[in-house]
């Protein structure tokens, strides 16, 4: 058995409702009723049949501001989350933000925007772009964390919310600890993994201390926190937008791309493209009643 789940940011119709479940049958699945979890905000749709195809057919549907998850039932409510942190839990990238404190935003970001791609490798573009912050007084990192950083809505919602239902939660990111750690703790996540800079005489030397948190980085984490919390990688949710997020999403129970890069839309199950955080909450099929508003 799967579930379809209709996410709206504006207002989800009957009509629409409706389509998804025509579309479900043309393609022969045996389609159940449809259930709101929330009424013209998000519903689902239980249906037996193929899901690969029923993905590929939902995606046909074109209503502006709608997304859709389409996932099998069973496991859905998950027992972990492992987030990426810049321009997932937070709306920047910390590296990018860096850069303008140091005048060299365009030439940076431009890297970064490559490496989500995935046409750079995270690693030695990583190395690059610290590599041009030398020299920059540390006391800039808690100046640009107060002034640039910002939850993304719905982050605390999220995150409170599959903790009151007994998940652990894991920041993992390939930015660095003085963003993660404060944001970790603001969000409510249980463990926070992320790069250290290396310091020396009050500024940035330039490095990244080893170990250094990529993408098969992401992936072990994934892996050994679902082992030391005696869980299957079906109960697991991993959520990012870049290239270095892949391996962790597509090993995930449930892989979603948040507003996310081309090639981690193409590698995730389902994409947020329109929706805040929470509705990953609906995903997993807590009505908004069962929340934790954060």
């Amino acid at each position: 058995m799967f579930v379809a789940t209709l996410i709206a940011a504006g207002k989800l119709t009957d009509e629409v409702v409706r389509e998804a479940i025509d579309r479900l049958d043309a393609t022969g699945h045996d389609v159940g009723a449809p259930h709101w979890l929330d009424e013209h905000d998000a519903a689902d749709i239980m249906f037996q049949g193929s899901l690969v195809s029923a993905r590929a057919e939902l995606a046909k549907m074109d209503h502006g501001a709608l997304d859709v998850v389409v996932q099998p039932l069973g496991d859905r409510a998950k027992k972990l989350i492992i987030a990426d942190m810049d321009s997932t839990m937070i709306t920047v990238e910390c590296i990018d933000e860096l850069a303008d404190y140091a005048g060299i935003k365009p030439q940076i970001a431009a890297i970064t925007e490559r490496a989500m791609r995935g046409e750079l490798d995270f690693r030695a573009a990583l190395f690059e772009r610290v590599g041009l912050l030398a020299g920059l007084a540390e006391s800039v990192l808690a100046e640009c964390r107060m002034e640039r950083v910002k939850l993304t809505r719905g982050a605390r919602t999220l995150v409170q919310t599959m903790k009151a239902h007994g998940a652990h939660a894991v920041l993992i990111s390939g930015g660095f600890t003085a963003f993660a750690g404060p944001v970790g703790e603001a969000v409510g996540f249980d463990k926070v993994v992320a790069n250290h800079l290396e310091i020396a005489g009050g500024q940035l030397s330039g490095r990244v201390l080893e170990p250094v948190v990529d993408s098969a980085a992401k992936l072990d984490t994934l892996r050994a926190e679902a082992a030391a919390h005696g869980l299957p990688l079906a109960e697991t949710l991993a959520v990012g937008d870049g290239a270095n997020d892949i391996p962790m999403i597509t090993a995930a129970g449930l892989g979603i791309g948040y507003h996310p890069h081309p090639a981690c839309a193409e590698a995730a199950d389902a994409a947020i493209r329109h929706h805040d955080l929470t509705a990953l909450l609906w995903a997993q099929g807590y009505p908004r009643r069962s929340w934790v508003m954060g």
